[in-house]
């Protein structure tokens, strides 16, 4: 997954992987029946790493509802920072280079991208419920604005090897687009003794 990461899909040849993994070339043919199957378990794996925060945060019913989503956003942010933004998203990667060769590998992806965003959406509705966001937020609509957004901000992030990308996607999200929707600021709120924020 790190040489993929780093090289990209097509960069990251046959030998460069199993010289990373310590084991002789020949392995990888027994344990993968094509380059393309190899690309769905490193997907497979980054998802299964995703799935882990997407429950810390967004799924996570003990935590008031917009915190979770900023959580979120903070984590990936800075998971992709380690290395200065400089592999960006894996997700966008292989959607940038592989999804045009390969319908198995842009299916898995259009999988995933769904899995967020019905999170997100989890997270949106549990925030109306709360109180956090107006009844007639549309939960589905913004989820998949959110979900789109934060992949153009990564690949604009790796770009530019900067978070800043992601930062200002972050600030216009919780100051413009949900504030419209009728939501509060959870800062303003949390330093309101008063309880009228709601």
């Amino acid at each position: 997954m790190r040489v993929v990461h780093e090289h990209g899909f097509a960069g990251a040849s046959v030998r460069d992987i199993v010289q990373a993994a310590g084991v002789p070339q020949g392995s990888f043919t027994n344990h993968f029946a094509s380059k393309e199957a190899f690309g769905i378990e490193v997907i497979d794996l980054y998802f299964a790493r995703h799935l882990n925060v997407m429950d810390e945060t967004l799924l996570n019913d003990a935590l008031p509802p917009l915190q979770r989503l900023r959580t979120y956003i903070d984590t990936g942010k800075n998971r992709l920072n380690l290395d200065g933004m400089r592999n960006g998203c894996l997700f966008g990667n292989f959607t940038a280079e592989a999804s045009d060769h390969s319908e198995l590998i842009r299916h898995r992806l259009v999988e995933i991208f769904s899995e967020m965003q019905r999170s997100i959406a989890y997270c949106l509705r549990a925030a109306v419920k709360a109180g956090e966001l107006s009844p007639s937020t549309d939960c589905d609509e913004i989820a998949g604005f959110i979900v789109s957004s934060i992949q153009g901000a990564n690949l604009l992030a790796k770009a530019q090897r900067s978070p800043v990308p992601v930062e200002r996607f972050k600030e216009i999200l919780f100051s413009s687009i949900l504030r419209r929707t009728g939501s509060f600021d959870p800062d303003q709120h949390s330093a309101d003794t008063t309880g009228l924020g709601h």
